[in-house]
């Protein structure tokens, strides 16, 4: 569903030249939910634009259900970080989760009843006629989710979506994510700077090296499917995945383990379970 091939990015600009990414290749498949994390600066939102058509890559080509990515493309959705910079202050919940919608060809019917099912999946279907700043920072962001599962995407993109949220909101939200990943079979790519939200919500986590970025590392994240904020914390298989990362993401801030040529360029996930025998 989401294909990224050797993508490359180089900022020029002022007499400088900087590579933020240098070779990044991945593949995640329909219904597929991947956290992608990595030391700080190392290029995790630059690809992300990437992704989302946002950026023109300076090299290699991202492909959405075969597609090639020339700008947003139509069946992507993204939620951000900055959720009280992504909804607009003057307009209601219901307008704000409604107005990307207005750019498909759908009866105003259809248009609410998306709206009304998106917010109902969220949590929220009593503040449609609320506005944002009457809410919380959690229920804002929970209207920012709302907007992206009315869009129908197939691939939905997050960027650090609950960085500017408390933690026990943050918990809550993670759960949501879950639940509507679930319940919607989505492709979600969830950027994150927080190793252990990484490893209790994907399936798979890929770890960038320090930039110019390349994939360093994908791990199959061999949780049971059904997790919860307490049990799964506290298994000991958590604990071992959770400090795995996290030694990989140190690696490759002391820039030891960094793949070169073919090695960056991992298409499908380990599917071995044993730490030990993932290779470095």
């Amino acid at each position: 569903m989401l294909d990224v091939r050797g993508v490359r990015k180089v900022y020029d600009g002022h007499g400088r030249r900087v590579e933020a990414v240098r070779d990044l290749t991945f593949a995640l498949d329909a219904g597929e939910l991947a956290c992608l994390v990595g030391p700080s600066g190392c290029g995790k939102t630059t690809l992300l634009k990437c992704v989302a058509g946002l950026l023109t890559p300076t090299a290699g080509e991202v492909l959405v259900d075969g597609r090639p990515v020339t700008g947003p493309p139509p069946g992507l959705a993204v939620v951000f970080q900055e959720y009280g910079r992504s909804l607009f202050p003057w307009m209601s919940v219901h307008d704000n989760v409604e107005l990307p919608l207005r750019q498909k060809k759908l009866s105003r019917a259809r248009r609410r009843k998306l709206v009304r099912d998106a917010l109902d999946a969220v949590g929220l279907a009593d503040a449609h006629r609320a506005y944002p700043w009457q809410l919380s920072g959690g229920m804002q962001q929970r209207v920012a989710i709302a907007r992206a599962v009315a869009y129908e995407p197939s691939v939905l993109l997050m960027d650090e979506p609950f960085a500017a949220v408390d933690a026990q909101t943050r918990a809550e939200l993670e759960d949501l994510i879950r639940d509507l990943w679930h319940e919607l079979r989505v492709t979600v790519l969830f950027v994150t700077h927080d190793i252990d939200e990484a490893v209790y919500l994907g399936q798979r986590v890929l770890i960038l090296s320090s930039s110019p970025t390349v994939v360093q590392k994908q791990l199959t994240i061999d949780l049971p499917d059904e997790r919860d904020q307490l049990h799964t914390r506290a298994d000991p298989r958590f604990t071992a995945l959770r400090t795995h990362v996290y030694e990989q993401i140190q690696a490759a801030k002391r820039g030891a383990c960094a793949p070169s040529g073919s090695a960056a360029a991992v298409g499908t996930p380990d599917a071995r379970p044993d730490l030990d025998r993932t290779p470095a």
